[in-house]
């Protein structure tokens, strides 16, 4: 970032896994609590800084997390990977094309070039050549990212964090004293590096029982504990992870269970 200590307000659109909470045909009490803090959408966020707003992963809520958090304009869409929870959503930027009509705001989405790749067969109506277009096909510029290097966006350095997921790289995101990641099960030490100095860390935690491509909940903890930010919220979530009123409680100083639609002002 420009200036290290430009106000950034990260919101957490989604907190919940691929299925959401409450899961379909289920009758557990999560699923059957009247908390609202229970009840999540497929993982996103929204980090707002410096005049820009960016967008963390576009999955199938995508629609109802932008009316829910009242958005008509992004700057740019960041995608962790290629996995339809994160990426579902895609075609839904046609009303932020179209918002100022007759102006065309085309959508500008960074990802890998792996996740860049499904985004081009996933929705390859968007990409062919515009006389071959429909009306109201989505408008995308898609831009290919590397892990390895920082991308500065209107002027707004983020950097990439790469980790693992089911044998896949996914990328986590800093921008300035935020980091977010989520659908990771490892991160080498070298990627750690990058977390130093991070005040507020939002981190994926599936459940407490341990998982094959998910962090656990002492999975989280333990990175959290390494990288010592202020604060720690846990999001990507299932409905294994207990009742929010139950849980937090229950987790060490600094560390919060996330949820749909909380605001963190850093």
């Amino acid at each position: 970032m420009s200036k290290k200590s430009a106000r950034i307000t990260l919101t957490l659109l989604g907190t919940g896994t691929s299925q959401g909470v409450p899961l379909i045909g289920c009758d557990c009490r999560v699923c059957r609590s009247h908390d609202p803090r229970d009840q999540r959408l497929r993982t996103a966020a929204m980090v707002e800084v410096e005049g820009c707003r960016f967008v963390i992963d576009a999955g199938p809520d995508f629609r109802q997390q932008m009316l829910a958090a009242e958005v008509s304009h992004i700057t740019a869409i960041l995608l962790t990977h290629k996995h339809k929870d994160h990426t579902g959503g895609i075609d839904d930027v046609r009303a932020l094309n179209f918002v100022d009509y007759p102006a065309v705001h085309p959508v500008d989405i960074y990802a890998s070039a792996e996740t860049a790749a499904c985004v081009r067969k996933d929705y390859d109506y968007a990409f062919v050549a515009p006389q071959h277009r429909y009306r109201g096909v989505p408008e995308i510029r898609l831009h290919e990212i590397c892990g390895n290097e920082p991308l500065c966006i209107n002027g707004v350095t983020i950097t990439p964090v790469r980790g693992s997921h089911l044998g896949l790289e996914v990328l986590g995101f800093r921008i300035g004293e935020v980091a977010y990641l989520t659908d990771f099960k490892h991160i080498e030490p070298s990627e750690e590096l990058k977390l130093q100095g991070v005040r507020c860390l939002v981190v994926n935690a599936l459940r407490h029982a341990p998982h094959d491509s998910h962090f656990s909940v002492a999975e989280a903890l333990d990175l959290a504990a390494r990288i010592a930010p202020e604060r720690t919220y846990l999001t990507h979530m299932s409905h294994e992870i207990g009742l929010h009123g139950e849980v937090e409680p229950s987790l060490p100083e600094g560390v919060y269970l996330g949820y749909d639609g909380l605001k963190i002002e850093i």
